[in-house]
């Protein structure tokens, strides 16, 4: 998990998220007396609009999801508009361009209503690091401050960022740019630069690369 830079909402020509998104949202929420600013009644029936934009989120990110922070292709049908407050919370959130992130289905799945996880877009750099780097482990910068030490550690728990499967994920990304160097660096480290952010930027950090 890397900071990532908030992309501005699409406008038209291409998509108007006010248009798709917020006002027939905000509409709805409003003909069913809901407040923007309180919890729904059901969060369960509030329109999904927010899938109006899911492509253009993919496409504003890259492709890569917030929290793994690894690229997954858009036909795989892995994409998934989260909320970071979620909808259950409050109402008026549900249909904010500011509230989404680009996640893939695990971490979306894992985190659902809880409020435990680090915000991608609020992120300080070189809050977690891999350690051992070739194990894949990813492990909260032991320097930070108990408070922030503590938010990382819980970040790691809920989206189960340190399971088998990411570990080997990440030793996957590494050892493929391993073997690709011998061929073209250049091309190898783009490649990883590109799949698998989070792993390139630990790499450089540790002077692997």
């Amino acid at each position: 998990m890397i900071p990532v830079a908030p992309q501005p909402e699409p406008t038209l020509p291409t998509f108007d998220f006010d248009v798709e998104v917020r006002r027939p949202g905000c509409m709805w929420l409003n003909n069913n007396n809901i407040a923007l600013n309180a919890p729904p009644p059901n969060p369960k029936k509030l329109p999904p609009h927010w899938r109006n934009c899911l492509k253009h989120l993919w496409d504003a990110y890259g492709g890569t999801c917030a929290y793994l922070a690894v690229y997954f292709p858009f036909p795989i049908g892995a994409a998934n508009v989260e909320h970071f407050v979620a909808k259950s919370k409050n109402a008026g959130d549900a249909y904010e361009w500011s509230n989404y992130r680009l996640a893939s289905f695990g971490p979306n799945r894992l985190k659902r209503d809880f409020n435990d996880v680090l915000d991608p877009f609020t992120l300080a750099p070189d809050t977690f690091f891999l350690d051992p780097f070739l194990k894949g482990a990813i492990i909260p910068n032991p320097s930070l401050a108990p408070t922030s030490l503590a938010a990382a550690k819980r970040t790691i728990g809920r989206l189960n960022l340190d399971s088998e499967e990411c570990r080997e994920m990440r030793k996957g990304y590494f050892s493929e740019y391993l073997c690709d160097r011998n061929e073209s660096r250049v091309v190898a480290l783009r490649y990883l630069r590109k799949h698998s952010p989070f792993v390139h930027y630990e790499a450089q950090r540790q002077g692997l690369l």
